[in-house]
């Protein structure tokens, strides 16, 4: 799987639109910052069918450090929570994997693991 840069973006926008590339580089750039800013005052982001940004707080705990056992208090702390939309969930189930690598047996799309095992077996038999 290939990571992709924000500069690797621009360029592609750039070219797809026939634009200068500072500015597709500015109007990005503003968006991200707005993103920022939004989610930095606590309000929620809905682009409709791609997805929904959310600023959450985790809640205070106590955590223990696995070399010495001790407990250590951990403070709460601001997140961001990403909710995949619809386009975009269709467009990862395309994706998706439909047998599995190490068997090489169709994957089922839903249920219990223990019915997946079970038709495998079945198949194999």
């Amino acid at each position: 799987m290939a990571t992709v840069t924000k500069k690797e973006l621009i360029d592609r926008i750039s070219e797809q639109t026939r634009t200068k590339r500072t500015i597709v580089k500015q109007i990005i750039q503003g968006f991200l910052d707005e993103l920022i800013a939004e989610l930095g005052k606590g309000n929620r982001l809905e682009f409709r069918d791609f997805g929904v940004f959310e600023s959450r707080v985790r809640k205070a705990r106590v955590a223990q450090n696995p070399k010495t056992l001790d407990k250590v208090p951990v403070p709460p702390k601001r997140t961001v929570k990403f909710k995949i939309g619809r386009l975009m969930r269709e467009r990862l189930g395309e994706l998706a994997p439909t047998v599995d690598a190490a068997t090489g047996l169709p994957l089922e799309s839903s249920g219990s693991g223990a019915r997946a095992r079970a038709s495998a077996r079945a198949a194999r038999a």
